[in-house]
C-alpha cells in the first residue's frame, strides 16, 4: 500500500495546532504596505484559524 506524502507547499502555509485545528496567516502583509491602514497591517500580523470543509482537506495535506 502507498503512502500519502506530505504537500511541501501546504506545509509551508499552514500548521496543525496541537487541539487539530488549522492555523494560517494573512497574506497581503508583504508589500505596497504604505497604501493599507495601520489598523490593517495589525490585523493582518495576527494568525487566523481556518474553518470548514478546507479544514478537513488542509489536515490531510499538512500531517501525511
Amino acid at each position: 500500500m502507498g503512502k500519502i506524502k506530505t504537500h511541501k507547499a501546504s506545509a509551508k502555509r499552514f500548521s496543525v495546532t496541537a487541539n487539530g485545528k488549522v492555523k494560517m496567516f494573512h497574506s497581503s502583509h508583504r508589500h505596497n504596505t504604505g497604501n493599507k491602514s495601520a489598523k490593517r497591517l495589525r490585523h493582518l500580523r495576527s494568525s487566523a484559524m481556518v474553518n470548514g470543509k478546507i479544514a478537513t482537506n488542509l489536515k490531510t495535506l499538512v500531517l501525511k
